[in-house]
Parts: C-alpha cells; structure tokens; sequence
C-alpha cells in the first residue's frame, strides 16, 4: 500500500468513527423546576428593588431586578426586611438612579408600593419635626418643586400624614395627601408597614393602602386621566430624598429618610385590591 492509500484509508476509519459518536443519543443535562417570571418583559412591574443584597459592594444591593439598573450611590446600610434583607436610611444621604427605567415614560395609571418601617417619628435633616422622602422624580419641567414626583410621609406614630405630588407635562400639578384628620395612626410603630399608591386613570382617582387595606378615603384629580409624566425632563430617580440638593438645614424639599425601606416597586398600572393584598399577604 502506498503512503498516499495508507493516509486516505486511515482517514475514512477516523471519520466513520466520529460520525458513529456523533448519531449516538446523548443524555442531557437536567434544566432543573424553574419558576417562571411573574412580570414578563415588558409587563406592568417597570421597576423593582427588593434590597435584598448581601455583598459587600452597595451599589450590587440596590440593583433594579427588571432591568439590572445599577444605583449611582448607596450610601443606606443593610438591615432585617420585611422579607429578606431591607435598606435603613442615613441622614443627608440617599440612593440614586439614572431613571426609573421606562416606568414615567409608559405610566398613565401607576402603582407605587413599598414597605415602609419608622419609629416614633419623622425628623428633617436639622434634627426636627419634618417630612421624610421616600423617593422624588427631580425634573427640569420648570415646576416650582424642581420635581415631577414627590412622595413623603410626616408625622408620629398617633398620626402619620402620607403626602404626594405629581407634575405634568403642561407643569399642571396635583396633591394627593392623606393628614390632619386623615393621618394614619400607627404608621409609625416600629414595625413593617406596607404602603401602595394607586392611581387610576379611568376615573383619575388614587386609592392608599395601608397593610393591603384601602383607606376609605380616595384623592382626585379631577378628569385629568394619565398621569402623562415628561420622562424626557426627569433627571434621575432619587430614594430616600426629596428634589432639592440643600441637603443641610431644614428645607422640607430635602428632607430625607431616616426609617427602613424594603422591596419598592413601580407599576405601569392600577393594582386592584386583591393585588395590592397579596403583595401585603405575601409580604412581597
């Protein structure tokens, strides 16, 4: 046999052996019982943070779970949540984000919802009595705010008032409060509270809840229907502060958050009743 016949026939063995092994039937890997997501992309939950992190970067603790949504800053410090691991506010600090996701541009009827822990009562950053932010939309609208969004909570734990404001893209604005004698009484106890917002577009009308109950009392705005938010105006997202940078003294636009937040979400749509209670039920 030649060397030319001898390396031709040596490869037509190898390669019928290869093409053997490559029809034989492989076993494959288990794929395991995975739970499908909830919140398909794209679907109604645009942005949600659960601080459930426990690394030792901050900024990985704060990561947006839609769509992976770095913090700028974290300077909170972990804590016990109302499930899993929650963040504490720190004094003339807060957490910020580039947006919330697509979350003001798609709104036109919201849902806000977070857990909420506070004891005794709210304290601005001088030391006294004074709003605490839970988060705020800062915008260059032109509003007087400097915001399109701001929602805070002011009060004790006798009577804790739940304060937001909302700002259009015509700088029309709107505040949906629940104090004086709608304040919330035992907001305030040291305990997990959870806390949603729910606008309704339909009928322009907000309903609070409070620990999955609907306060009796609802906000209007009137016939405004969507929120309609100028997404292309908002700044950033910012947790745990209101929109003003005069994070010194006692300028209520600043105030910022001292209590315990866990698992903030944000809704393109109107929770039902029975949504926003098996969020509370769940303890989600």
């Amino acid at each position: 046999m030649t060397n030319k016949n001898f390396i031709r026939n040596a490869w037509v063995a190898v390669s019928a052996v290869l093409l053997l092994a490559s029809c034989q039937k492989m076993d494959k890997p288990a794929l395991g019982n995975y739970p499908t997501d909830a919140n398909e992309p794209g679907g109604p939950l645009a942005f949600y943070v659960a601080f459930d992190g426990t690394t030792t970067n901050p900024l990985m603790n704060a990561v947006d779970s839609i769509r992976a949504s770095f913090a700028g800053d974290n300077p909170f410090t972990t804590i016990d949540g109302a499930r899993g691991k929650a963040v504490q506010g720190v004094n003339k600090t807060y957490i910020k984000y580039a947006k919330p996701n697509d979350w003001a541009q798609k709104a036109a009827s919201f849902t806000i919802s977070f857990w909420y822990k506070g004891n005794g009562q709210t304290k601005n950053n001088a030391g006294g009595n004074g709003p605490e932010h839970v988060m705020s939309l800062p915008s260059s609208n032109g509003h007087w705010s400097g915001s399109t969004l701001l929602l805070f909570l002011e009060g004790d734990n006798n009577a804790c008032a739940i304060k937001s404001m909302f700002a259009d893209k015509t700088v029309a604005d709107t505040w949906m409060t629940w104090e004086g004698g709608a304040s919330i009484p035992g907001l305030m106890n040291n305990t997990w509270k959870h806390i949603a917002l729910s606008y309704n577009a339909t009928n322009s009308t907000m309903t609070l809840y409070v620990d999955g109950v609907a306060n009796p009392s609802t906000r209007s705005w009137g016939n405004h229907g969507g929120i309609n938010f100028d997404n292309n105006k908002i700044k950033e997202l910012r947790v745990g502060v209101g929109p003003s940078g005069n994070l010194n003294g006692d300028d209520w636009l600043a105030g910022t958050f001292k209590g315990g937040l866990d698992q903030l979400r944000l809704y393109t749509t109107a929770l039902t009743a029975a949504e926003v209670q098996a969020l509370f039920a769940a303890r989600k």
